[in-house]
C-alpha cells in the first residue's frame, strides 16, 4: 500500500475562534482599522444604538462623555436594553454584549429602521475594550454588568443581572476603555467625535446630544440640537460662501423608504454631496446617491431644452456640469438596508435607488415648476460649468494623451524593474541630494524613486489650467498611471495604479512638513481614492543616530524616543539629521527604505467632511479662518524642540 503523503493540512489545522475571539483576532473586519478612525468608531457604534431608539420613538436625549481616565461614556434615555431571561439561558443584555449578530434589529417588531443593522456593534465594542461597564435603567431598577476584554466579570443573581439601585428613569449607560493591546492609540479624537455628534443632530432634528470632554486641559461642554434638520446642515456646510440659490429641500416616501434631501448651489465649481442611510454616513456613496444624481441631471437637461437654453444641436449637460456648485445632504430611512461591510461605507439596495429617484423626481419637478428663478439659476450654474469644462478639456486631453511610460518629463524618475503593482512602490523624495542617495540605496526590482524640486503647486489655490501645466504634478499623475479626478469629470481608474504604495519621503523639518502637506492636498483633491484605498504613506526617517561607548548604534525617530534613550544610556554621541541628504545610501536604506526595518505612516481619512473643511481652511486663500484654526489648535501641535 502506498504511503499517504502528509500535507500538514488536516482537521487539526482548523482553528475555531469562540465567542468574541474572532473580533480581537481581526478587528479591522468589524471597525475598519485599529487607527484613530477605528477607535472613534467604537463610540459611534454605541451612539448608533441610542439613535435607533430615537428613530423608533423612545429616546430624545443622548449624552456622550470623554472621561478623564481616557474612557468614553454613552448614555441615552431610551427603553433600556432588555434584561429579562433569554431562551438561551442568559439575561438578554448579556447576550447583546457578548454575542455577534444578536440584537433587536432582526425581527419585525422592535425596530422599524436601524443603523446598527448587523447586530455586532455593542459586542464588537465590548470585545475591543479593556473593560466595558453597563448600567441599564429599566422597570424601576438599575441593572449592572461589567466585562473585561469581552468576558463577563459580574456574577449573576438567580440567573439575572444584579440590581444596584432603584430609579424612575429608563435608558442605557455604557462606559468603556479601548484596549491598548488592540489599538495603535487609545486617545479619542475629540474634534472628530464632536463633528459626528453634530451631524447626527442635523439628521435628527428632534434629538438633543450633550457632548462633554472631561480630559484635563480640554474641558468642554457642547449641546447639539438642530431643529432645521438637514437644511441647517447645508447652511452650515456653505457658511461663508457665496450662495447662488436658496436652500431647496424636499421629503417623501416610496416603497416604504423615507427620502429627505436639501441642497444649495454656491459660486464654487465643485460638488459636495453627503449621503446617509438610517443616520449612517455612507462615505463611498451607494444606490441612494446614484438615484439622486441621475434624477438631477435628467430634470435639469429636460428643463434646459424646454426653455430653449439647450438647442437641438447642443449636447446635454453632463452630470458633473449639473452638480458643480451643489452642496447637498441626502438622508434616507430604510427598513432593511444592505451595506458593503460592517463599517457601512456604501449602500447596496437597488430599491433605495428607485425610491430616491421617484421622490426626487416628483418633488423637484413640483418645486421648479413653482420657482422659475431658482431653476434658471441652477441651469446657469450648469451652463457656466459646461463652458469651463470644454475650455479645459483640451489641456486635459494633452496631458492624458501622452504615452504611458514615456512620462519622465524632468529626466529624474528612476522606475523599478517589476511591473507587478502589488509588489511595487514609489518614493516621492524631496530634493536632488536625497533623491540621489535613494536611487543608490533602493531595491531596483520593486522601488521607484521620483525626486521633486522644492515645493509643488498648492492646488487648493490654483486654477485647473495651472494644475495641469505643472511639470511636477504631470509627472506624478503619469507615473501613477491611474489618471486623476476633478470637478468636470473623472478620468481616474484605480485599477491602473502602477504602485501599491505611494510613499512621501521628506525631511523631518518645517519645510518637509509643508511639502508633505502640499502633496497630500494634491492627492486628496485630485486622486482621493489613493488615500481612501490605503495606498498613500509617509516615510518616517529618523531624527537622531546614537552611538554609545559600547554596543550598537541606534536610530531614534522623535524627541520622546531620545528622552527615553537618555534614561538608560549615559555616555553616547548624538547625531541629528537635519535632512535626508545627510544620510549616505546605506543609512537611508536601513532607516527609511528597507521594508524590514523602516517605519511608515499610512494616510487615512476618518471624516470626509472634516478633512475637506480643514483642507480648505489651511490651504485656501482666506487668511482669517486659517489664523483662527491655528490659534484654536496650537496646543495640539507637536513641536520639534
Amino acid at each position: 500500500m502506498a504511503k499517504k503523503e502528509k500535507t500538514g493540512y488536516d482537521a487539526g489545522s482548523i482553528t475555531v475562534l469562540e465567542g468574541l475571539e474572532a473580533v480581537r483576532k481581526r478587528p479591522g473586519m468589524y471597525i475598519g482599522s485599529v487607527s484613530t478612525k477605528g477607535l472613534n468608531h467604537l463610540i459611534y457604534e454605541i451612539v448608533d444604538n441610542a439613535v435607533d431608539e430615537h428613530l423608533n420613538g423612545y429616546c430624545d436625549s443622548i449624552w456622550v462623555t470623554l472621561e478623564q481616565d481616557g474612557s468614553a461614556t454613552v448614555r441615552d434615555n431610551g427603553r433600556g436594553v432588555p434584561v429579562d431571561m433569554h431562551p438561551k439561558g442568559l439575561p438578554a443584555a448579556r447576550i447583546v454584549y457578548t454575542t455577534l449578530h444578536a440584537g433587536g434589529k432582526f425581527g419585525d417588531g422592535a425596530y422599524k429602521t436601524s443603523g446598527g443593522l448587523h447586530g455586532v456593534g455593542s459586542s464588537v465594542v465590548n470585545a475591543l475594550s479593556a473593560y466595558m461597564d453597563v448600567q441599564i435603567a429599566k422597570d424601576g431598577a438599575i441593572h449592572h454588568d461589567r466585562y473585561e476584554r469581552g468576558v463577563p466579570v459580574v456574577d449573576l443573581v438567580d440567573g439575572l443581572l444584579p440590581v444596584m439601585g432603584k430609579t424612575r428613569t429608563t435608558g442605557t449607560t455604557v462606559n468603556f476603555l479601548p484596549d491598548e493591546e488592540i489599538f495603535e492609540k487609545i486617545r479619542f479624537k475629540a474634534d472628530a467625535v464632536k463633528n459626528h455628534m453634530h451631524e447626527t443632530a442635523y439628521l435628527n432634528p428632534m434629538l438633543t446630544i450633550y457632548f462633554e470632554n472631561k480630559r484635563v486641559g480640554e474641558e468642554e461642554q457642547v449641546v447639539f440640537h438642530e431643529e432645521a434638520g438637514i437644511s441647517g446642515f447645508v447652511k452650515a456646510l456653505n457658511e461663508g460662501k457665496e450662495a447662488v440659490t436658496d436652500i431647496i429641500s424636499f421629503k417623501g416616501e416610496s416603497e416604504g423608504i423615507i427620502v429627505e434631501a436639501a441642497f444649495q448651489y454656491i459660486n464654487e465649481f465643485q460638488e459636495n454631496i453627503l449621503g446617509f442611510c438610517n443616520n449612517i454616513y455612507t462615505q463611498e456613496g451607494g444606490t441612494h446617491i446614484t438615484g439622486f444624481k441621475t434624477v438631477c441631471t435628467t430634470i435639469i437637461n429636460n428643463y434646459a431644452r424646454e426653455l430653449g437654453i439647450l438647442k437641438e444641436k447642443d449636447a446635454n449637460f453632463t452630470g458633473a456640469d449639473v452638480r458643480n456648485g451643489m452642496t447637498a445632504v441626502l438622508s434616507i430611512k430604510h427598513p432593511d438596508p444592505r451595506f458593503e461591510g460592517q463599517t457601512k461605507t456604501k449602500l447596496d439596495n437597488p430599491d433605495a435607488n428607485r425610491a430616491t429617484a421617484q421622490v426626487a423626481n416628483e418633488e423637484l419637478v413640483r418645486y421648479f415648476d413653482r420657482n422659475l428663478d431658482m431653476l434658471k439659476s441652477v441651469i446657469g450654474c450648469a451652463e457656466k460649468s459646461a463652458k469651463i469644462r470644454k475650455a479645459e478639456e483640451k489641456a486635459k486631453t494633452n496631458l492624458l494623451s501622452k504615452p504611458r511610460f514615456s512620462f519622465d518629463s524632468n529626466g529624474k524618475l528612476a522606475n523599478c524593474e517589476s511591473r507587478d503593482p502589488l509588489k511595487c512602490e514609489i518614493f516621492i523624495v524631496e530634493g536632488d541630494s536625497a533623491g540621489g542617495s535613494a536611487k543608490t540605496a533602493r531595491n531596483r526590482m520593486y522601488q521607484a524613486i521620483l525626486p521633486i524640486r522644492g515645493k509643488i503647486l498648492n492646488v487648493e489655490k490654483a486654477t485647473m489650467d495651472k494644475v495641469l501645466a505643472n511639470a511636477e504634478i504631470q509627472t506624478m499623475i503619469n507615473a501613477f498611471g491611474c489618471g486623476f479626478s476633478e470637478g468636470y469629470g473623472n478620468d481616474f481608474d484605480i485599477s491602473k495604479l502602477r504602485y501599491n504604495k505611494i510613499i512621501i519621503m521628506a525631511d523631518a523639518d518645517v519645510d518637509g512638513a509643508h511639502i508633505c502637506t502640499l502633496l497630500l492636498t494634491l492627492f486628496y483633491r485630485f486622486m482621493p481614492e489613493l488615500i481612501y484605498e490605503g495606498h498613500v504613506y509617509i516615510a518616517m526617517p529618523p531624527l537622531y543616530k546614537t552611538q554609545p561607548a559600547r554596543g550598537a548604534a541606534e536610530y531614534l525617530y522623535d524627541d520622546k524616543a531620545l528622552e527615553k534613550y537618555r534614561k538608560t544610556h549615559k555616555n553616547f554621541t548624538l547625531q541629528r539629521y537635519k535632512g535626508l541628504g545627510e544620510m549616505d545610501a546605506s543609512q537611508l536604506w536601513e532607516t527609511t527604505l528597507d521594508p524590514e526595518t523602516r517605519k511608515l505612516k499610512r494616510v487615512e481619512i476618518e471624516d470626509g467632511k472634516l478633512a475637506s473643511d480643514v483642507t480648505s481652511v489651511l490651504m485656501g486663500t482666506d487668511v482669517v479662518p486659517r489664523r483662527s484654526f491655528i490659534y484654536e489648535h496650537a496646543n495640539e501641535a507637536e513641536i520639534d524642540a
